[in-house]
């Protein structure tokens, strides 16, 4: 491993350990955009194997993202979620299976919708986690 994949992996553990659960989240979107990225690079590239691979990552991702949705709390918000990850999911599959970059394309701007969305509420969920400790 040369010095930068080092540097990287210690900077994204460090992220991960000093992440509150909104910062965690962002980290997965960020973490499934790259991952669709470098994946659409390698599918061009005709590197099947490695575009297999980062494509199967992104799936882990989308299903940890997945994961932390709050039927609860979250209602119908929560229900819509679930289903476009499934969504994405699939969709994912089928990139793989057809070597489409559309595809890829699409379900990165279905992310970054969400993740967009999430940003947006940062500062309102930092503000209620002040609240409740102080």
């Amino acid at each position: 491993m040369n010095g930068l994949q080092q540097y990287q992996r210690i900077n994204t553990q460090t992220s991960i350990t000093d992440a509150d659960p909104h910062k965690l989240i962002q980290l997965l979107y960020n973490g499934a955009l790259e991952r669709i990225n470098m994946a659409k690079a390698r599918m061009q590239a005709g590197d099947i194997e490695g575009k297999g691979r980062l494509i199967s990552k992104t799936i882990e991702i989308i299903g940890g993202l997945r994961s932390f949705l709050d039927f609860d709390q979250g209602g119908e918000l929560a229900i819509q979620l679930e289903s476009l990850y499934d969504y994405m999911e699939r969709t994912l599959l089928e990139a793989s299976a057809r070597n489409s970059v559309e595809k890829l394309d699409e379900v990165a701007s279905l992310l970054r919708s969400v993740k967009d969305g999430w940003d947006g509420i940062r500062e309102e969920v930092v503000s209620q986690q002040a609240q409740a400790v102080g």
